[in-house]
């Protein structure tokens, strides 16, 4: 079972209030606490909500932090990347419920983004948007095909692996242009390809992992539905690699997402 820290910070948030809030009125009507534990239980609330608070308000509606555990974005994201979220570019919603209240930008073509998972909306996924409503999107050999139209990929050479990217030592470093989007991403020459054809239905998108052969995504388990998207991922804000001899790449830190 997945630990729902959302729901524990709403939680958190609203308890400290209330017990603020009954404070100010006990101290009003100048009663007394005797007890020393709830004296405490006040001072903290009274000390935590502020706290609780805004950091409620940033996470739920500004940004979000989160860490790239798997190699499926690679090249663009490496495992130990720490990265920030941007929660109101694509509208606000609710903490917990996640009804949206205001509406905001579109996502485009190209985007990162994390999304709730289709299959477990308490997993946080991360990929690229490949699809918007209404596309037809193919692929085959290893190409994407948007509305009969080759997505146009430019092999730059092998992918240099190193930390904790080894693994993808031999795969193909590609570039890829996505209309105004030019991303790298990686081809495993030792994997099949898996081709189909499908076509997007409405509020929902079709997401790609850049390290092409190695992300399982709408290839697998199908679209993204609207009411799923967290937000843009825009910037990388720490690297800790385990399996580097530096452990921190300071080179990434600070490094914008495309």
């Amino acid at each position: 079972m997945s630990f729902d820290f959302e729901l524990l910070l709403v939680l958190l948030t609203i308890f400290t209030g209330l017990i603020a809030l009954a404070s100010y009125f006990i101290l009003n009507f100048k009663y007394t606490i005797k007890s020393k534990i709830i004296s405490l239980i006040i001072d903290q609330s009274k000390s935590l909500f502020p706290i609780f608070f805004i950091v409620l308000i940033l996470r739920s509606f500004i940004f979000e932090p989160f860490r790239i555990p798997s190699a499926s974005m690679m090249p663009t994201l490496l495992i130990g990347d720490f990265i920030l979220v941007n929660k109101y570019d694509y509208g606000l919603r609710l903490p917990v419920t996640h009804e949206k209240f205001f509406k905001n930008n579109l996502p485009e073509r190209g985007d990162i983004v994390v999304f709730r998972y289709p299959e477990n909306p308490k997993i946080p996924y991360i990929k690229r948007i490949i699809g918007l409503p209404g596309d037809k999107i193919a692929y085959y050999n290893k190409t994407i095909y948007i509305n009969d139209e080759v997505v146009e990929q430019v092999t730059i050479g092998s992918y240099p692996a190193y930390g904790a990217g080894l693994p993808m030592r031999g795969s193909i470093l590609v570039l890829e242009k996505l209309g105004e989007v030019e991303n790298n991403i990686l081809i495993d020459p030792e994997r099949d390809s898996l081709e189909f054809v499908t076509k997007i239905p409405d509020s929902h998108y079709f997401v790609l992992g850049d390290n092409r052969d190695n992300s399982k995504d709408s290839r697998y388990w199908g679209f993204v539905p609207e009411e799923n998207l967290v937000g843009k991922a825009f910037i990388i804000w720490m690297n800790w690699d385990g399996e580097s001899k530096n452990i921190i790449n300071y080179k990434r830190i600070g490094k914008s997402i495309k």
